[in-house]
């Protein structure tokens, strides 16, 4: 899959938590995790904000609706934000 794809499927897992539908956070992190074709397009500091990104996800997963200090709306958001300036760096 080339580095496209991958952000494609990103955004697309990114997509279906947004909108409850049916997504999972675990989906997503494994899919961005493994998107090496995609990190290695990307300046460096895009896959040090992913993973940190990423990580409080997964952190928030772990506790109801927003008892986490971690938001999962505002981190979903922020990931959206993430794949829509990877894209950009694609492009570019």
């Amino acid at each position: 899959m080339n580095a496209a794809s991958q952000l494609d499927a990103i955004a697309a897992h990114i997509a279906a938590l947004r909108t409850d539908s049916g997504g999972s956070v675990t989906a997503l992190s494994n899919e961005a995790r493994s998107s090496a074709e995609l990190i290695g397009a990307l300046p460096p500091r895009y896959g040090e904000v992913l993973l940190s990104l990423l990580d409080r996800l997964e952190s928030s997963a772990l506790f109801s609706e927003e008892s986490c200090s971690f938001s999962q709306k505002d981190l979903l958001d922020n990931l959206q934000v993430w794949a829509d300036k990877a894209r950009g760096q694609l492009v570019s």
